[in-house]
């Protein structure tokens, strides 16, 4: 019967417009597939399709150890505590004040000194007639996925972004080894091009075209250095470390990146953290709009006590020194001059808002994922036409040092031949660490490896309440 009398709106998930498929996936490419109904979505630890161990082992530290992340925790224990807090209000408050007091007083030139011993209890309880506790209630349980929707957002985050921190450090790594091989095979052009000039062959201006050549590689392979440091620096914080602590050896990527299952739009309603942390804020507003309706009713109490009170010890246990009270009590606001309505009205407006704000973050879900569906089509397109350019630069380069030994041609085509082969092949790389980056991208895009049926219920949240959860993938 009281449940008959909520004034709450019944809370009921805004629409979004979901496209049938993604745009990018028309034509299928290798870089995503099309998966079958056991496999549609990345499950768990999603940074092994990588296949890579030293990467494996960084992810594992970010729940564990990243500050973010725990606060994020932190704030969702937060949360949780307050679905508690709200709780209590459909049960009754009950105390007591036991009390000696010793007063002393003079009339008219004589003075008593009484005592007065008091054991009283109190009890209060306000029926929630208009759903006052459970939209409350309500209010503070969605709050509190929301909450959990966030720490799952922010560890996605960290994960991603130390993903992306890792394959762009690997990235720097493989420019480092080319440029090593570079710098060997230009020391050698350089001797080359003394021999000659010592032989008569090869003019003063060619050894110093050689040699700047090979100056100005060995300070761009310096320079390199930096980006890796500062890499290596931020991978060490987000898992959780100084910086000083963590050193990681040279290393390489592997081939490209593997196959992606990107699943349906519709799914991404249920994968991202974020869209599900921008649903649950809008049934927290709905649910303050039930508060602010019933603010118009009034509120309903019901009061008892009882105890004992007497002057002396020994009549404080005595039949007539008990006492008690009980009775209802109804408060209701008559006029406030406008302050519910202003109140209800902001609550419509916040609600409004988080629908806008559930609606743009869903749309920017389907774009990110557009976009590096998008990437990684063309820049394995880019991979295949690059590969074409480096093998003729390469072949280009071993005719123009032949022709140039035979005393044909020019040292200065030389070097202009071989800078246009470093170019290439340091293009390659990058294109390479492009890729990968943009398959970490389109992994965070899709949700990583989460699912909104991971939130925790109401029953969840009122079971758990003081435990602090276990970090999950």
């Amino acid at each position: 019967m009281l449940a008959g009398c909520s004034v709450g709106p019944k809370y009921n998930r805004a629409a979004v417009a979901t496209p049938p498929g993604y745009k990018e996936m028309a034509g299928g490419n290798d870089q995503w597939k099309v998966a079958s109904p056991d496999d549609g979505v990345l499950k768990g630890k999603w940074w092994e399709l990588f296949g890579d161990p030293p990467l494996n082992k960084l992810e594992e530290m970010v729940s564990v150890s990243n500050q973010n992340v725990k606060q994020a925790e932190a704030q969702f224990r937060e949360a949780r505590a307050l679905v508690a807090l709200n709780r209590a209000g459909y049960f009754p408050t009950i105390g007591t004040s036991p009390s000696i007091t010793n007063s002393h007083a003079s009339v008219t030139g004589r003075s008593a000194t009484t005592s007065t011993f008091s054991l009283p209890f109190s009890a209060s309880w306000e029926p929630d007639l208009w759903g006052r506790v459970r939209l409350s209630v309500e209010n503070a349980t969605a709050s509190a996925q929301a909450s959990a929707a966030d720490l799952e957002n922010v560890r996605l985050s960290m994960q991603s972004t130390l993903a992306v921190d890792y394959f762009n450090l690997l990235g720097l790594d493989m420019q480092t080894a080319l440029l090593k091989d570079t710098l060997d095979a230009y020391d050698k052009a350089l001797q080359l091009t003394i021999n000659r000039f010592n032989g008569g062959v090869a003019s003063k201006a060619d050894v110093a075209q050689a040699r700047t050549q090979l100056e100005t590689t060995r300070a761009e392979m310096t320079d390199l250095g930096v980006s890796r440091a500062q890499f290596e620096h931020a991978i060490a914080v987000l898992t959780g470390q100084p910086p000083a602590s963590l050193t990681l050896a040279p290393g390489k990527i592997d081939g490209p990146p593997p196959p992606i299952p990107a699943g349906l739009p519709s799914q991404l309603l249920e994968r991202r953290p974020d869209i599900a942390a921008a649903e649950r804020q809008m049934a927290a507003a709905n649910a303050e709009i039930g508060l602010a309706r019933a603010a118009y009713y009034p509120t309903l109490t019901l009061s008892a006590s009882a105890g004992l009170q007497a002057g002396n010890i020994v009549d404080f246990f005595s039949w007539p020194a008990r006492f008690w009270s009980v009775g209802p009590s109804l408060s209701q606001t008559l006029f406030d001059f406008g302050r519910r309505r202003a109140q209800l009205q902001q609550s419509e407006a916040a609600y409004d808002a988080t629908v806008a704000g559930y609606r743009q973050t869903t749309l920017s879900g389907f774009q990110e994922v557009e976009d590096n569906l998008a990437a990684l089509r063309i820049l394995a397109q880019e991979a295949d036409q690059l590969d074409v350019a480096v093998k003729a630069a390469e072949e280009s380069l071993r005719l123009e040092i032949d022709r140039y030994k035979g005393g044909t041609d020019s040292y200065l085509n030389v070097i202009t031949t071989q800078t246009i082969a470093l170019g290439d092949e340091r293009s390659a790389v990058q294109l390479l660490s492009r890729r990968m980056v943009a398959a970490v991208q389109l992994i965070s895009a899709l949700g990583g490896g989460w699912n909104a049926s991971t939130l925790p219920g109401p029953a969840d949240l009122k079971s758990a309440a003081g435990a602090k959860p276990a970090p999950t993938n």
